[in-house]
């Protein structure tokens, strides 16, 4: 490993900024990597002791060294002392020793054996169990497994997990890595690894397969891999993502694929339900790691900040989970008691304070943003051309005074900007107007207007703006593009 793997390098753009629930107790470097792992990371965490380990083998070394040669000290100064002894006195022991070497010879062949026996059958039932095909019925393929693993205890669990186990990957951001030395500005020749995640294989078609992920996995690769469950690591190319959604569609060959996973549907989802999330926590040294939980809440809202800027942009429609959910894990799947995916994992709470309580993508708006991803590289939702700026956020400056808005108007969205040609152009809409209502629905902040926008319209239709100009009541009506 390069010094400059060992090296600590600026990943925040590899992350989503969603997912910075931080503790105030954390330190800055701690916060900012709670989400984050790499590789070389996690060696150098695993195997950074070898130096210790080396100078205890040598301490032991020179201990038996010392032993020995005490031994052989004794046993020379007895021979001195005992003054010969005889032909029998060198006979009879030569003797024993040489009937009980071919003794101890023996045995260690014949339980050897046995033993090389046992583990060629157990490894023999472990890669018959892993053949397991998704599409089969949960009963089925417990009875299989129960079949090839007679010794051992099949619950439901364990064939829902085997059931969907093959279909879950590890997912490795490779870019090229800035060198940080003081006045050196210098690019890797080579992409290496810069984060890690989890994917699903959901869908194979011809001699391509579909992997899904989160897009903040894949976010500013240069290049992608993918790791199998059977060892198998390929390079897989970007279909499409999106931002909104956090999700993101990579497509590998088919031909090293073993298997797809089962979607199941989230609307039938009820709170209580057994929940079990599979991926690579920590990264690929933890690949195919599985935690139970139950489903702990459904259509939660949490508040996602997409570019930084310390503003609420969007809320995430998600699950929540208690089944653990780790750094890594994002992108993998969230199975029901019947290895169904019902959810793609994606973030979670951070806080020291704060136990189990992750969230998922639901799968049924998996199932419609990946199939958009799949045909257009991107999800296409209906163009206003505004930017915009939360009423509440300006309630303290000297920009609300100009406003002159009515006392009983508490929330609405300020556009701060009009893009040219744009929808919001041609109906008249100018910076400074506060929206209050689209459609005749209250609009109290960005959020409501964007999930108004992207939810309930589609590109083609109209749509109905009020707001309010130098305090004045007004409506117009937005051709959606």
């Amino acid at each position: 490993m390069s010094d400059e793997r060992k090296r600590p390098i600026d990943r925040e753009k590899y992350r989503r900024t969603a997912r910075n629930f931080t503790d105030k107790n954390q330190s800055a470097e701690e916060a900012e990597n709670q989400f984050e792992f790499t590789r070389s990371r996690e060696e150098q965490r695993e195997f950074g002791a070898d130096n210790d380990t080396y100078d205890n083998r040598e301490v032991h070394d020179a201990a038996e060294d010392s032993e020995k040669d005490s031994n052989y000290r004794t046993v020379k100064e007895q021979q001195k002392d005992s003054g010969g002894g005889g032909f029998k006195s060198f006979l009879l022991p030569l003797l024993a020793g040489v009937i009980g070497a071919l003794l101890v010879l023996g045995a260690y062949l014949l339980f050897t054996g046995t033993d090389e026996e046992e583990s060629a059958e157990q490894q023999t039932g472990e890669e018959t169990a892993s053949e397991v095909d998704s599409n089969q019925d949960l009963s089925e393929v417990k009875q299989q497994l129960e079949e090839e693993n007679a010794d051992k205890v099949i619950t439901d669990t364990t064939a829902a997990v085997q059931k969907a186990k093959p279909a879950v990957v590890s997912v490795i951001n490779m870019q090229r890595i800035q060198s940080i030395i003081p006045g050196i500005n210098t690019t890797s020749d080579e992409a290496e690894e810069a984060g890690s995640g989890s994917g699903v294989i959901y869908k194979t078609e011809g001699d391509i397969a579909y992997v899904v992920t989160n897009q903040h996995v894949v976010d500013g690769a240069e290049e992608i891999k993918i790791n199998l469950e059977s060892g198998d690591s390929v390079d897989a190319e970007l279909v499409g993502s999106d931002i909104w959604t956090d999700l993101a569609v990579l497509s590998i060959p088919s031909d090293v694929v073993e298997t797809t996973i089962e979607f199941g549907e989230s609307s039938n989802l009820l709170v209580g339900e057994p929940a079990i999330a599979i991926g690579s926590p920590l990264g690929e040294i933890f690949s195919g790691s599985v935690s139970q939980g139950i489903i702990s809440g459904l259509d939660r809202s949490v508040p996602v900040d997409l570019d930084g800027d310390g503003s609420i942009d969007w809320e995430a429609s998600v699950l929540q989970t208690d089944a653990a959910i780790n750094p890594g894990n994002s992108g993998g799947a969230l199975i029901d008691a019947n290895g169904r995916l019902i959810g793609i994992n994606s973030m979670k709470i951070g806080i020291a304070s704060v136990e189990g309580i992750g969230f998922a993508i639901p799968v049924d708006e998996v199932k419609e943003v990946t199939s958009q991803l799949e045909e257009n590289g991107e999800v296409t939702r209906p163009f206003l051309g505004i930017t915009l700026q939360d009423l509440l956020n300006v309630a303290s400056s000297p920009v609300y005074d100009q406003l002159q808005l009515p006392e009983e108007v508490r929330g609405g969205v300020i556009i701060s900007g009009v893009q040219e040609n744009s929808p919001a152009a041609q109906a008249g809409l100018q910076e400074l107007d506060v929206i209050t209502h689209l459609d005749g629905e209250p609009i109290n902040n960005m959020v409501e207007l964007r999930q108004h926008l992207y939810y309930a319209k589609t590109a083609g239709e109209e749509m109905t703006i009020d707001f309010y100009r130098n305090g004045e009541q007004q409506s117009v009506t937005v051709v959606l593009e």
